[in-house]
């Protein structure tokens, strides 16, 4: 008896249907969140999000909270930077292990406003970012947290407006930030 193959048992080969089923859906999705960047004020916008996401906003934010906060600072900068180290060398040693195109690169319909940094997609750098600096900032300092938030919401949907990142690169990048400003913040501790 053939039984169908299973993810859960490694012998059993993949299901190629499931995963092309899941890569065009996700081509969908990517192409409908791209749809609304063909409005100049939205391109603009989320353009700019995403250049702020490049760094410039966590940059500004660790010298803001030095310049207030002064020594009390010190601690969630340097675990910031270092978080932020972390997820620089993860990132690219996925992108470089997976390399997988990015959307721009794969279809022609998608309008592309900017350039992306490097040449792979998985994971979202920016995202990945974006959630290590805001999981280690908003923990000492929640009232930072709302516009954090916010922000880091506005810099995933940036990735997917732009045509640069599928959902699932954002959301693992999501994951990835998380787990390591987990573990950065837990390394503080010691």
């Amino acid at each position: 008896m053939n039984e169908p193959s299973s993810v859960l048992n490694p012998a059993k080969p993949v299901d190629i249907s499931i995963l092309a089923r899941f890569v065009a859906w996700e081509e969908r999705v990517t192409l409908r969140f791209n749809r609304i960047n063909h409005r100049q004020t939205v391109s603009m916008f989320f353009g700019a999000i995403s250049r702020l996401g490049d760094g410039v906003f966590w940059y500004l934010l660790m010298a803001a909270l030095l310049i207030l906060d002064g020594a009390q600072a010190l601690e969630p900068v340097i675990v910031m930077i270092l978080a932020g180290l972390s997820c620089t060398l993860s990132y690219k040693w996925l992108k470089h292990t997976t390399s997988r195109p990015r959307p721009c690169q794969r279809n022609t319909t998608i309008r592309l406003t900017m350039p992306p940094l490097d040449l792979y997609s998985f994971p979202s750098g920016h995202t990945l970012h974006a959630v290590c600096f805001s999981v280690v900032a908003a923990t000492y300092y929640p009232t930072l947290g709302p516009g954090l938030i916010g922000f880091t919401l506005l810099v995933a949907v940036s990735r997917l407006v732009l045509g640069l990142h599928y959902l699932s690169d954002v959301i693992a990048g999501a994951l990835i930030g998380g787990t390591l400003a987990l573990a950065g913040l837990y390394l503080a501790t010691l």
